[in-house]
């Protein structure tokens, strides 16, 4: 890393991740660590993250379990 905190990607690097000049990053840190990605990469963790899931049940489900908590009150 530089003095003025950039990060400085290896030419072979950039070239095997197809990554060109004013190509969108996202730092992202987690529990292992910090992990560089493009946008696109992202978008396929967070898909990948999310599959199998059923958000709309979850959300219908709490909001039952508060409507029957006020109901109850």
């Amino acid at each position: 890393m530089g003095n003025r905190g950039r990060i400085v990607v290896p030419s072979e690097v950039r070239a095997r991740a197809g990554l060109a000049e004013g190509t969108p990053m996202v730092l992202v840190e987690s529990s292992d660590g910090l992990v560089l990605l493009t946008r696109s990469q992202l978008k396929e963790r967070v898909r990948r993250n999310l599959a199998g899931l059923d958000l709309v049940e979850g959300l219908l489900s709490e909001r039952r379990r508060e409507a029957a908590q006020e109901d109850a009150a």
